[in-house]
């Protein structure tokens, strides 16, 4: 049986000195804040001039960002977001930290109100069905997500009045 990792051609790269310092510092709550308000838009511009091969994030923290595509719960309208994909057990999870800041962040809902989704990985696109974390598996996808982006267990530890979604993401 295939995996969503196979699918995708899923592959994690471990990042350089210069990677795990830009990662130290977007864990930072002033870095935090301005990649909540820039990184989204800089991704999507890069996805799409390179074809889906680069993105900014990828570039300058060795994070494995995949495109989850969802229909707006309230709009109908297709949504595209850049996320970094946690792999867990051939699967994929998104986590809704939303860089530690106070809202949920829009996909989250989007996911709630319609699971059917698409998730590009590089050049590859495929159908999946999202469903909420069980608890084992959110705490599993936190801990793989820490090894991957330190800025999690920061982001977790600064969220306060909200659940945190997890979200893992199947093959159709």
């Amino acid at each position: 049986m295939t995996t969503l990792q196979q699918a995708l051609g899923y592959e994690l790269k471990h990042p350089n000195p210069v990677q795990r310092a830009a990662q130290r510092l977007g864990s930072t709550r002033p870095g935090a804040w301005v990649l909540s308000r820039t990184l989204e838009p800089l991704d999507k511009a890069a996805l799409r001039i390179t074809g889906g091969r680069a993105s900014v994030a990828a570039a300058l923290a060795a994070v494995p960002i995949v495109t989850l595509h969802t229909v707006g719960a309230r709009s109908g309208v297709r949504r595209s977001t850049p996320l970094i994909g946690v792999p867990l057990d051939g699967a994929i999870s998104v986590i809704g930290t939303n860089y530690g800041q106070r809202p949920t962040p829009g996909w989250v809902y989007n996911l709630e109100a319609r699971p059917e989704a698409e998730v590009t990985y590089r050049t590859a696109t495929v159908a999946v069905v999202a469903r909420h974390a069980e608890a084992e598996e959110t705490e599993a996808a936190f801990a793989r997500a820490a090894a991957l982006y330190p800025g999690y267990d920061a982001y977790r530890s600064r969220i306060r009045g909200r659940s945190i979604r997890v979200f893992v993401l199947d093959l159709v």
